[in-house]
């Protein structure tokens, strides 16, 4: 590779907008934006090729299920015949059929049941490895794809479309396997006893088969719209549900309702329209099969009035006599190799759901990763902290800039401050800094080196950050500080807890440290939670610092109790402060002022204050 094609891979930017549905992936498997069936089908049996062994037994099984199944009819024909004997009826030989039918059903039944138990555990343990890959593949997608991207909808591809692969794995597979080897079975066997009854499919298979198809043509669409208006009622539901404070504040629950029931009215008709599509396929398919039947035993009943006593005469034709078993056993091999057909038209609209269902998770799972660093030797094995920025700029859309040709060097030990008003770029360029995005234009180097070059993992362990909206997961307390500082003990979060000023809120807890959150904290105030998110950030011991308005939401005393041990953390360290109250970053040891992505003005907190500029309007407006 020719170091102008290193340089062009390296600056590419990995931030897009999510494709549209009807924009293809730059992909071989994909033709018109959707993925080909085929596809989505190989890439499902390439989850079930993890599973040799057990597909194996399970091929075993079908086929030995199936095969005893089989012998049924052949049994029952020779036990009709046995009642039909001009001698009378030898009722030893038609107990010993109806016995050895009874085994071979009851047999068959078993291994059936084996069969199903089988596969519900291959397309268990197929669902854990999508379901594992598609948590991991989240994990690893740039931070512009949830920004675009609606939580319920991924949420629901996690979960819902991945349990409907799972109902069709373990239910509609079997079905297929077992009708694929029962319908060649028949066929065997029909040939055996009538080579001219067989005539009859020549009609009714075609059209049988046109008309599957058709259906199933019409159909396929009408279950992808289904699983993405599903997935779209979710992200709004997800949404509704995260802002209800807001929505009752303003009094919008009507208006919300009606939200909600337009949509949930469009998932309904989604669902009714391909349900209601899918469901024309097996009344079609039977009645053509009845129909079969039909022809079958009037043609067969026909021959057997034709018939001599062991041989069927037609013209210069010589065939074998049909007798009333041979007949029966007919009638019940066309059952059974119909029955199969009719099943699959019956489900059609399963496999429909999970193809569709299937096609979007692949779907996330070709959504392309964070683009990683190159050379994994380029972090300094003790990082300083040096940043120095030449020339950056940045858009989430080309029509829109947010950083426009920004260059900035900071030293090692730095306290920076960073302020403007929204939209001017300020989180944008920590989030650059931390390569949440990539740089459209322009480098940034910590320690002389590329941040593009370095591995992710490796340039985000030396950063430590506090947002302005916090996290914090289900578990304790204690186990939240701690996050992200292995081996941590009790003392060390306590001396955290102390220095964060939340030590005496959590020791006033029945449980103390030991007190389980719930999911986001969201039993204790946006103030605590805040204060918890500061304390993980004082356990940790990393040489830069990353302050997203980190004391939004904690009252103006503890903010000021707090302004001690901040000072105290980000001594020596690289730190960039993000503030909109002012008074919080006066001993910064410089101020960036940004507005429209471009820096104004900098310098410390006395200096722009004589300056009289934008910094000191903007300081002057939050004391009027």
């Amino acid at each position: 590779m020719t170091d102008n094609k290193q340089n062009e891979r390296k600056h590419r930017p990995i931030f897009r907008k999510p494709r549209p549905s009807n924009e293809p992936f730059d992909d071989k498997r994909y033709k018109g934006g959707r993925m080909k069936k085929s596809t989505v089908i190989l890439r499902l049996l390439g989850y079930l090729g993890a599973h040799k062994k057990k597909l194996a037994l399970a091929l075993g099984l079908t086929v030995l299920a199936n095969a005893l199944a089989l012998v049924g009819p052949q049994l029952s024909e020779y036990a009709i015949d046995a009642i039909e004997r001009e001698s009378g009826v030898d009722m030893p030989a038609v107990v010993t059929y109806c016995l050895l039918m009874l085994f071979f059903y009851a047999l068959s039944s078993v291994l059936s049941y084996l069969l199903s138990i089988l596969m519900i555990n291959i397309s268990r343990r197929v669902v854990y490895t999508m379901r594992k890959e598609v948590f991991d593949h989240l994990l690893e997608l740039p931070v512009g794809y949830f920004d675009e991207n609606q939580t319920g909808d991924i949420i629901s591809r996690l979960s819902y479309d991945i349990d409907t692969i799972n109902t069709s794995l373990s239910n509609d597979l079997v079905q297929i396997l077992a009708g694929s080897i029962t319908v060649v079975g028949s066929f065997v066997m029909m040939a055996r006893i009538s080579p001219l009854l067989l005539f009859i499919y020549l009609f009714t298979v075609p059209p049988l088969i046109l008309f599957t198809r058709y259906r199933v043509k019409k159909v396929k669409p009408l279950f992808r719209a289904r699983s993405a208006k599903l997935g779209q009622l979710n992200g709004y539901a997800e949404e509704m549900l995260s802002g209800q404070k807001t929505i009752r504040a303003y009094g919008k629950e009507e208006e919300m309702i009606t939200r909600f029931d337009k949509r949930n009215g469009e998932a309904v008709e989604a669902y009714y329209a391909a349900d209601y599509q899918g469901s024309v396929v097996g009344p079609g398919v039977n009645f053509i099969n009845n129909l079969t039947i039909s022809l079958i035993s009037m043609f067969g009943a026909i021959l057997y009035m034709m018939s001599g006593v062991n041989t069927l005469t037609i013209g210069s034709l010589t065939l074998a006599a049909m007798t009333p078993g041979k007949l029966s056993a007919f009638i019940l091999y066309s059952r059974k190799f119909l029955g199969p057909i009719n099943e699959t038209a019956n489900i059609i609209s399963e496999i429909q759901s999970a193809t569709s269902a299937a096609e979007r998770v692949f779907r996330l799972l070709d959504e392309k990763v964070e683009a990683d660093g190159m050379a994994a030797d380029v972090v300094p094995e003790k990082v300083k902290g040096d940043f120095e920025i030449r020339h950056l700029n940045f858009a989430y859309t080309p029509e829109k800039p947010i950083i426009k040709d920004l260059s900035l060097s900071v030293k090692a030990g730095t306290t920076v401050a960073i302020v403007g008003p929204t939209g001017s770029g300020k989180t944008t360029l920590v989030n650059l800094l931390m390569r949440f995005y990539e740089c459209g234009e322009g480098k940034i180097f910590l320690d002389g080196k590329d941040i593009s070059r370095m591995p992710l993992d490796k340039l985000r362990r030396q950063f430590a950050m506090v947002l302005q909206e916090t996290w914090l997961f289900g578990g304790t307390i204690a186990e939240n500080i701690a996050y992200g500082s292995e081996g941590a003990t009790l003392d060390d979060v306590k001396a955290a807890a102390k220095a964060a000023r939340i030590d005496g809120y959590i020791e006033s807890l029945p449980q103390g440290y030991d007190t389980v959150m719930d999911e986001n904290g969201m039993n204790i105030s946006k103030g605590q939670k805040q204060l918890i998110t500061i304390a993980r950030m004082m356990l940790v011991h990393h040489p830069i610092l990353i302050l997203d308005e980190a004391t939004s939401n904690v009252d103006s005393r503890t903010e000021k109790f707090l302004s001690d041990a901040m000072l105290a953390i980000t001594e020596g360290r690289t730190s960039f402060i993000i503030a909109h109250r002012l008074s919080t970053i006066k001993n910064a040891d410089v101020i960036l002022v940004l507005k429209d992505g471009e820096v104004i003005e900098s310098g410390t907190h006395d200096e722009l204050l004589q300056e009289k500029g934008f910094y000191a309007s903007l300081y002057q407006s939050q004391f009027d």
